[in-house]
């Protein structure tokens, strides 16, 4: 609340800006700019079976600092955001994410109820009064949180000395432990204003005073109450479900789940990882992209900083053999020289058995991103700046991943889980319209370096329909 009190009472001393101008100032262009992606969504829905098999999906947020289950059951079309855990603090780029999300959730649920027409303004004006108030109806809009990740994978969290210093800099983000942790004073010196507020400082540090030990709840409860103070600022209401993957969900799921059985197909033995090596454009000469990463007796995860091999027995994946090692991982953009380090150091072999017939409990490991997006409930993605900033081949593999399954090419018992294999909708933020700081021109900036957030609104942003990855 105290940057929300500086921002309207310093900077909007002789023009008070509601926050209802700025939803619908956002809502206004959306509609103008994004109007095919919104189409595309509306018809996708409107052309699938009134009633479709799934599985109950079960999707958390965090409301008081308490953490709430929503469970979602009956004929539901799920819209795929993500924020990371690569940081506690909200960036510019998740903010701008999880408003196109909104936008683009309202906007089709709105056209789904009504049907798809030019609208009027009192059209437009119920729109913007759900965007007032949580999301409801067919399209659910969530968030993956992707917490195999490292804890400091771009060299922008507050916290990154005290990270490497207690031996977790190279752990997955799911087993790091906030005990140690501590902000580093420094990085707060030299990045305030570029990449974090002094606001922001103060949130983290009374989060990891009332923290439960665990990385990944403190991470969440930060941006959660950030996401609560922004919809004072942009009348939108933000607070949408979320799901951690990739780790979580084996920890819950048990070996007959869903992953577990993605890893075992794709392990299954020499055809099954060919194919998967195919879908991510690899060549199977050198056997050293690993589909699943085992991890270390001594809590290492980084896929960045594990060395990998597969070897065979003829068609039989026969072992697996691991180094890890300190690895240098990403800048982050206001300093290109400070780079994020994952200390690591550990040497093992694994009996391929491990993986055909797996057990996460037994061997821990993190399945390839392409891989265990099968087991997300999507219907639909919002991706950030793909094609500048995002990576396309990673998407290009999904979709391959999905066409050789629905080939029956690659793990063919996909039905025993009620998982179709269709490609979900792909809709990328307009890498020319993404917000940036207005100083430093930085994506990864924190959203309480910015002094005036109104002025995003009036930059507004653009959804593109990815047709290319049909």
């Amino acid at each position: 609340m105290i940057m929300i009190v500086y921002i309207f009472q310093n900077l909007w001393k002789e023009v008070e800006v509601v926050s209802s101008d700025l939803c619908c100032l956002l809502a206004e262009d959306f509609l103008k700019s994004s109007w095919e992606s919104i189409k595309v969504l509306v018809e996708r829905i409107n052309s699938l079976p009134e009633k479709s098999s799934r599985n109950p999906v079960s999707l958390f947020s965090f409301k008081d600092d308490n953490k709430v289950l929503t469970k979602f059951e009956g004929n539901h079309f799920f819209l795929r955001g993500s924020i990371e855990y690569a940081n506690p603090q909200l960036t510019v780029e998740e903010v701008q994410g999880i408003i196109g999300l909104r936008l683009l959730e309202a906007f089709g649920n709105y056209f789904v109820d009504y049907g798809l027409h030019e609208p009027d303004d009192q059209d437009f004006c119920q729109i913007c009064e759900t965007l007032k108030k949580p999301p409801k109806g067919c399209i659910v809009p969530f968030l993956l949180n992707t917490d195999e990740i490292e804890p400091d994978r771009y060299s922008m969290n507050p916290l990154k000395n005290s990270i490497v210093e207690s031996g977790q800099s190279a752990f997955p983000a799911a087993y790091v432990k906030t005990d140690d942790l501590s902000v580093d004073k420094k990085f707060f010196k030299k990045y305030e204003g570029s990449l974090i507020s002094k606001n922001e400082i103060d949130l983290i540090e009374k989060n990891l005073e009332m923290s439960s030990n665990s990385y990944l709840d403190f991470v969440d409860k930060v941006k959660y109450a950030q996401l609560v103070n922004l919809f004072e600022i942009f009348g939108i209401d933000l607070s949408i479900s979320a799901l951690r993957m990739p780790l979580s969900t084996l920890e819950e799921e048990g070996e007959n789940g869903l992953i577990h059985n993605i890893v075992r197909e794709s392990h299954k033995d020499y055809e099954a990882i060919s194919q998967s090596y195919a879908c991510m454009k690899r060549s199977m000469s050198k056997r050293t992209t690993l589909l699943s990463t085992p991890h270390s007796s001594k809590g290492y995860g980084s896929k960045r900083s594990a060395r990998g091999k597969m070897y065979f027995e003829g068609m039989k994946l026969k072992s697996i053999r691991v180094k890890y090692r300190t690895t240098l991982l990403y800048p982050n953009e206001v300093d290109s020289e400070e780079v994020s380090i994952a200390k690591a150091d550990d040497d093992f072999t694994i009996d391929g058995e491990k993986l055909v017939n797996y057990s996460f409990s037994e061997t821990p490991s993190s399945p390839q991103f392409f891989l265990y997006s099968l087991g997300s409930p999507e219907d639909a993605a919002v991706w950030h700046g793909v094609g500048t900033f995002g990576a396309s081949r990673l998407l290009r593999s999904m979709v391959s991943l999905r066409h050789a399954c629905s080939e029956g090419l690659l793990i063919k018992n996909l039905d025993k889980y009620q998982i179709k294999t269709e490609v979900p909708l792909h809709f990328n933020l307009d890498p020319k319209r993404m917000w940036v700081n207005p100083v430093y021109n930085n994506i990864d900036s924190s959203i309480g370096c910015i002094i005036d957030p109104s002025k995003f609104a009036r930059k507004g942003m653009k959804l593109e329909y990815l047709s290319v990855f049909k």
